[in-house]
């Protein structure tokens, strides 16, 4: 439940971001160390998520992994190209 709560978000914010919303794709993948969320996008609005020194990246999964570690779950987010 919280997974699909902190995908909702991570899509909810990066549509926000990017100028082409309509091809964000959010996926998760199960590993042993925990859930990973990747988003994926236009080559072009990957620095309007990644941010200057990846500084909108960086926020996005700080929020992401505080709300997963009160229900002790961990959860990342990878952006990929």
């Amino acid at each position: 439940d919280t997974l699909k709560d902190l995908e909702s978000f991570v899509e909810y914010v990066v549509k926000a971001l990017v100028d082409y919303p309509e091809d964000v794709q959010i996926t998760t993948v199960q590993r042993e160390e925990g859930a990973v969320i990747q988003v994926r996008c236009r080559k072009e609005d990957v620095g309007k998520i990644v941010g200057k020194r990846g500084k909108i990246i960086m926020s996005i999964r700080s929020l992401v992994s505080g709300a997963a570690g009160r229900n002790k779950q961990r959860i990342s987010v990878d952006v990929l190209d």
